[in-house]
């Protein structure tokens, strides 16, 4: 039965882990990772994400400022840049090695051990995918919590709240990981038992037989 269900579940792992991936290139260039609500002017809401700034208003609807210096960014944001940009990256290899790598597809279909190679890499390439996405998103999570209760800051002054570009890296993350394990799952059940070889070799000696058989 494992060998019956095993391109099922390899379709399932590669399919939640492109959902995955396109999550995380979406959380990247989201601009709501961080929300500021003001209360002398209900009707705007600014936001900020990795690359800019926006200012959300009823009226006038999104405006957005990219920012001027890399250096001059927060240290989460400037993180949060690289380590999206290398989830996203190995994301895509991931996606290119574990492909070529499926049962269902008829290249290489021979060369069982390399295309079990390609699921393992393709899998581990998945799970660092979904850590380096989490990672970012956690960081700057946390970063926003202290702001939000720190003493030192006046209560007059605005507080930034969680946007929602960091629940949809969560479910990238979570998603990455996922696929990866289904994908690993698969090659940890792909043992041939003698039982099915004996029935495999079996049925292409009858039809063999049958070929000889049927020649005049």
């Amino acid at each position: 039965m494992a060998l019956v269900y095993q391109p099922v579940m390899q379709l399932s792992g590669i399919l939640v882990s492109l959902l995955g991936w396109v999550l995380s290139c979406l959380t990247t260039y989201l601009p709501q990772w961080k929300n500021l609500n003001l209360e002398l002017n209900e009707l705007e809401i600014w936001t900020m994400g990795l690359w800019q700034a926006c200012v959300v208003q009823e009226e006038g609807g999104m405006q957005c400022k990219d920012f001027d210096s890399f250096l001059a960014l927060p240290p989460e944001l400037r993180i949060s840049r690289i380590l999206m940009f290398f989830s996203n990256g190995s994301g895509l290899l991931g996606l290119l090695l574990s492909g070529f790598g499926l049962d269902c597809l008829k290249i290489g279909e021979r060369q069982q051990e390399q295309k079990k190679r390609l699921l393992l890499f393709g899998g581990m390439l998945f799970w660092i995918s979904g850590i380096t996405a989490i990672v970012p998103v956690s960081w700057v999570a946390h970063s926003t919590v202290q702001e939000f209760w720190d003493e030192n800051i006046p209560d007059i002054v605005p507080r930034w709240d969680f946007g929602e570009a960091l629940f949809v890296g969560w479910l990238a993350g979570f998603c990455l990981i996922l696929g990866g394990s289904l994908l690993n799952c698969t090659i940890c059940s792909t043992e041939v038992h003698p039982s099915s070889v004996h029935y495999a070799v079996a049925e292409q000696d009858q039809c063999q037989r049958l070929e000889t058989e049927t020649r005049p």
